[in-house]
């Protein structure tokens, strides 16, 4: 049953069923532009979003020709990337135009980078001046920068304003942002000194000066931040929103608490994406564009097996000694390979908060050390055990338990080390390290476990 509720007079749909969709796609094919318009005005922006997101490739290039049909600028915005760029190069450049005056300048930024560059500048040419600036100085940003996500539209009053004077100016003044839950008082030099919340402004006397009644820590953000710093900052202080400064401290824009958790969880994705070797991949990428994404890593990944077997290799003779061995071996190098992505998924995390630093470096180090000997310990036991009930051979239990703690001390030093590492040389972590840990920890299991056999053999 389809759970319901009502927002801002919006039905909110939290599942669509498939007869729905196929209803959808009989009014794309009858061309009932009128339908399908009427539905998505009672939808919210997300809903109707949902449901482009559900047709196919062909009946979404269907709907955005249908005529009649325009695609409303708040149901574009809810669009997963993927199919935005799918959908813009069908739209003309006056229905982007038209989309992007009707948007905050930080997600029409967003939109604006999936245009193709030679029709870039007429979309922007074809805006008002003050709107083509603000998008034009946005997109000399980096892309990960703060820059790229806050909204040039916000509510900035001089400090020595009434209570009076800052109602008027917000009821007359119809170039501010629909909603706003802050507003920020500027010196002379349009420099931020403070915050008033607009509830507080509403509960106070008339003829009360602003600056009375502001907080005065104010969090300043600069424009080139990176994004992820800034979602920490908004996580830790448990901010609604906060001004952002040019490199003069002037205020150009502010970031409310929406932008910064989409920006969290798109992190947390991608993070777990490219632990996975998988990019940024999106449900309706084509197979080709997946197969491309997933290429380079698997190729990696196959160097890197390789290299594991050179290694075993250079052991042939004990192997054929003790056939035994050779079944046994992958024993220690998976559980060393997933002790060691236990760690890289927590170090990754937590340098990616800010967590991981070098005040707490060694201590964590020395703990995963210690987790690393008991968890060596515990299985090195349970294996030991295991192999002396099926072979009854007291040296092949007491290799195994050797090799079970050094691979796990290793797995889990390494797990913590290389993306540590990888952060000093200014790589993302999230990127490279699985494929490293993954490759040391089989290389360790396969050497420490045919070693020490090599050894007692």
């Amino acid at each position: 049953m389809t759970l319901i509720k009502k927002i801002k007079d919006k039905k909110v749909n939290f599942e669509f069923n498939k007869e729905y969709i196929k209803v959808v796609t009989d009014k794309i094919a009858s061309n009932d532009a009128l339908f399908i318009t009427n539905s998505f005005k009672e939808m919210h922006p997300a809903d109707a979003a949902d449901i482009i997101e559900h047709l196919s490739q062909n009946d979404r290039e269907n709907l955005i020709k249908l005529n009649n049909f325009k695609i409303d600028p708040e149901v574009f915005i809810e669009l997963n990337e993927s199919v935005q760029s799918e959908i813009i190069k069908f739209l003309s450049s006056e229905a982007i135009v038209r989309i992007l005056k009707n948007l905050e300048s930080d997600d029409a930024i967003a939109i604006l980078e999936n245009v193709d560059e030679k029709d870039k500048n007429s979309i922007l040419g074809a805006l008002p001046p003050k709107d083509r600036f603000a998008l034009l100085e946005g997109l000399s940003y980096p892309e990960d920068s703060a820059a790229r996500i806050m909204q040039r539209e916000f509510t900035a009053i001089p400090s020595n304003w009434s209570v009076g004077q800052t109602i008027d100016y917000l009821r007359e003044n119809r170039d501010l942002p629909e909603q706003f839950l802050e507003i920020y008082i500027v010196d002379e030099n349009f420099k931020p000194i403070g915050t008033v919340p607009s509830s507080k402004v509403l509960r106070t006397a008339r003829e009360t000066k602003m600056s009375s009644i502001m907080d005065d820590t104010t969090f300043l953000i600069p424009v080139d931040m990176d994004r992820e710093e800034v979602g920490n900052l908004f996580e830790n202080y448990n901010l609604n929103s906060a001004c952002v400064v040019d490199k003069t401290n002037k205020l150009v824009g502010m970031i409310t608490s929406d932008d910064v958790l989409t920006v969290l969880k798109e992190e947390a994705e991608e993070d777990a994406l490219r632990l996975a070797g998988v990019g940024d991949e999106e449900i309706t990428d084509g197979v080709v564009k997946k197969t491309k994404r997933r290429f380079n890593w698997l190729l990696l990944n196959l160097f890197t097996a390789f290299l594991a077997t050179w290694c075993i290799s250079l052991f042939g003779a004990t192997i054929e000694q003790m056939v035994v061995l050779a079944f046994l071996m992958p024993i220690v190098a998976s559980m060393g390979g997933n002790a060691g992505m236990q760690t890289l998924a927590v170090a990754v995390r937590t340098i990616a908060t800010n967590d991981l630093t070098q005040n707490n470096f060694s201590s964590t180090v020395f703990k995963e050390f210690s987790i690393g000997i008991l968890n060596g310990i515990i299985f090195a036991a349970i294996s030991a055990f295991i192999v002396q009930i099926w072979f009854q051979d007291n040296i092949l239990s007491f290799i195994i338990a050797i090799s079970m703690v050094l691979t796990m001390i290793i797995a889990g030093l390494f797990g913590i080390l290389v993306p540590f590492t990888l952060k000093k040389m200014n790589i993302d972590p999230a990127i490279a390290s699985s494929v490293f840990v993954t490759t040391i920890t089989d290389v360790i299991g396969f050497v420490s476990f045919l070693g020490v056999g090599a050894y007692f053999l």
